[in-house]
């Protein structure tokens, strides 16, 4: 995936959820964030941001904030990503622990869920992958999620269902950043995901975590890390 017109700035404040105030070529810019999630340890006072410049007149922020530099490691937080560059990898082949299916298609509905990726390698193999986009990182493990998530604990037991019903179930963490040593879910944040991990491994569900190739203004999916439940 690869991003038009990006500029580095320097992050002020996020005053809600949707925006943020960012330092940019001597002016102070109203920037999109497209992730809702917390992103507390990223968005530091000061540190350094990478913008990416808007082709639409007519929105009301110039620019979207699509990464965060966390000392030297550059993490992208475009929430919308990770569901994107995982399905152009499965289609192409590439994605870590799959080959290319014949069918994909994205945000298929399975009970009351919309799961991100439905695919077939025939009528009779298919199956459904969930991708949650990761982060947050400690130590060089990382984590997900970085705040309570019932929809994502509700995903893992429709994936349960789906693979009680003879579909193949994947939820898939898309680690957003170039390296990584393990992906653990977060238990202090949020022991019912955690533990919801757990049932979905005994029943067969797959878990599996790729970091990413990030760069200012690309990001692909890259190489399968453990997990570690």
């Amino acid at each position: 995936m690869k991003y038009l017109h990006t500029l580095k700035g320097t992050f002020i404040e996020r005053p809600n959820r949707f925006i943020a105030k960012v330092e940019c070529q001597g002016e102070i810019l109203t920037v999109h964030v497209p992730n809702t999630g917390r992103c507390k340890e990223l968005f530091v006072p000061g540190c350094c941001v990478i913008l990416e410049k808007s082709q639409k007149p007519e929105r009301k922020t110039a620019a979207s904030l699509i990464a965060v530099y966390k000392g030297d490691r550059l993490i992208n937080i475009d929430s919308q990503i990770p569901h994107k560059i995982a399905a152009e990898a499965l289609a192409a082949g590439t994605l870590p622990g799959f080959t290319a299916p014949a069918v994909v298609k994205r945000e298929k509905t399975f009970l009351d869920s919309r799961l991100d990726i439905y695919y077939e390698y025939s009528p009779e193999q298919k199956g459904f992958i969930e991708i949650k986009g990761v982060t947050l990182e400690r130590n060089n493990f990382v984590l997900f999620p970085d705040a309570p998530t019932e929809r994502g604990t509700k995903h893992i037991h429709h994936l349960i269902k789906a693979k009680e019903d003879g579909y193949a179930s994947c939820i898939y963490f898309i680690v957003q950043m170039n390296e990584a040593d393990y992906f653990t879910p977060n238990k202090e944040t949020d022991p019912v995901f955690a533990q919801a991990l757990k049932e979905a491994r005994k029943a067969g569900v797959q878990i599996l975590a790729a970091t990413c190739c990030v760069t200012p203004d690309e990001i692909t999916v890259f190489q399968a890390i453990p997990i570690k439940l």
